[in-house]
């Protein structure tokens, strides 16, 4: 066993990486200042909008684990709601270095946000554990989410708070919460997460469900610019669950997608990429990454190429902040669909918005996961389940629907799509507040 400093970046895996994140753009910042713009636009009463700048409920925890090698390190571990003003709260738990409060409150708010956009009966959470978990062994992973499960137990529930998967984390992982909860409880708590194995309650097309939305956003929006999808040429970044999901759809339809990234770097070919191989090469690599692709037309570029291309349409689909007043100028792109939560900051959103490139806000283009979820919980509820086809029609219906609701109020007041997603998210979650009287009610 050894006490160097770098076996403690490979178990913990969170030093160096959280230290040099501090100096990014803050997520809740962004978050509270654009509930501030959004406020006087609608008339927000002052007391709804002091409830909504504070998170409802903030938990840490802090999870020992014994580590393959005998060690026991000790995780940092988040649960927050933000609002469950219109339903049990909902949002996603993530494994990843750079997690801290002010990321998981900025997170909880857009999950209340994105929920009210696309009409479903949910508040906002958000979860999260400070841990790398490229440096982690499947058995170092399940202990760490049994015992963050364990901690933030009195807080979730199938009609409290309902956890589902985010950045590194998937079905696996929900199916290890299910199994903690329903020992500690005695009784099945399939309804306890979303996200799940389809043969533990999961729904159909779950997994599927985020990166079908974006590419839903993406035909809504080309039908409104007139555009011909097959001419449509594709960046995304980040080839996660999302980002190759989108991809892989995208590519279905007939857009051209040029040019994909991960962690581990890009590739990019003006004529197309052959999305088919490269998914191939993706589930066979140990770590599910882009590393070692190789085929001829296939040229490696780094993240900040591909963010530069000049595309039809760029796909942020890994972390947030990945646009930002450092790098704003060289994005090149058309329209912008933002897949992953928060890609984009407030500096760098007017500055694109003043260049008349349209963004499409990530409470709208990256709710299919959770419209899916919502229809996931439904059915745990009710002991049922719906086939594929119904699953995805219903996702198909509700992001049309919810697209089209926020283009019309855009183009009505003269506003960017995102200004009007949270002009109409924030007004339904004052609405609701405003009928059970939680703007001046302590009882």
């Amino acid at each position: 066993m050894t006490n160097t400093k770098t076996d403690k970046l490979k178990t913990a895996g969170v030093t160096g990486r959280a230290r040099i994140k501090k100096a990014a753009p803050d997520l809740w910042d962004g978050v509270l200042s654009m509930l501030d713009d959004i406020a006087p636009r609608i008339k927000l009463e002052e007391g709804i909008h002091r409830i909504l700048s504070k998170p409802e409920l903030e938990l840490t925890v802090y999870i020992p684990v014994t580590m393959d090698n005998g060690r026991v390190e000790v995780f940092t571990g988040y649960r927050i709601q933000h609002s469950n003003a219109r339903g049990p709260c909902k949002g996603g738990i993530r494994y990843h270095p750079c997690v801290d409060l002010n990321e998981i409150r900025a997170l909880s708010a857009l999950m209340t946000w994105k929920c009210a956009v696309v009409n479903i009966p949910f508040g906002g959470a958000k979860g999260g554990v400070q841990c790398d978990p490229m440096h982690m062994s499947e058995g170092e992973l399940c202990r760490m989410t049994r015992g963050f499960t364990k901690m933030i137990l009195p807080v979730i529930g199938g009609k409290r708070d309902i956890p589902a998967p985010d950045v590194n984390t998937n079905e696996q992982t929900m199916a290890w919460i299910v199994d903690t909860v329903s020992s500690v409880k005695g009784n099945m708590e399939l309804e306890i997460v979303t996200g799940k194995p389809v043969s533990l309650g999961g729904a159909a097309g779950r997994k599927e469900a985020t990166g079908r939305g974006v590419a839903m956003c993406v035909e809504e929006l080309l039908k409104k610019k007139q555009l011909p999808i097959e001419e449509t040429t594709v960046a995304v970044q980040g080839y996660g669950n999302v980002g190759s999901n989108a991809a892989t759809i995208l590519h279905e339809l007939g857009c051209k997608i040029v040019a994909i990234s991960d962690v581990t770097g890009g590739l990019y070919n003006p004529g197309g990429l052959d999305i088919a191989a490269i998914n191939k090469h993706a589930a066979a690599h140990a770590r599910k990454l882009l590393d070692g692709y190789e085929k001829k037309g296939a040229d490696r570029i780094t993240n900040a190429d591909l963010l530069a291309l000049k595309v039809d349409i760029l796909v942020p689909a890994a972390l947030e902040n990945q646009i930002h007043a450092g790098n704003v100028n060289s994005v090149k792109a058309k329209m912008i669909i933002e897949a992953a939560n928060g890609p984009i900051t407030r500096e760098a959103d007017r500055d694109l918005d003043s260049r008349k490139i349209m963004v499409v806000p990530d409470i709208l283009a990256n709710a299919g996961g959770v419209i899916v979820s919502y229809l996931e919980w439904v059915q745990n509820l009710q002991c049922f389940m719906w086939p594929a086809e119904e699953i995805n029609a219903n996702l198909e219906r509700t992001m049309k629907e919810s697209f089209n609701s926020v283009w019309n109020l855009a183009h009505k007041h003269n506003v960017s799509l995102r200004i009007a997603a949270y002009m109409l998210a924030v007004e339904k979650v004052a609405g609701v507040m405003r009928l059970r009287g939680l703007s001046h009610s302590n009882e």
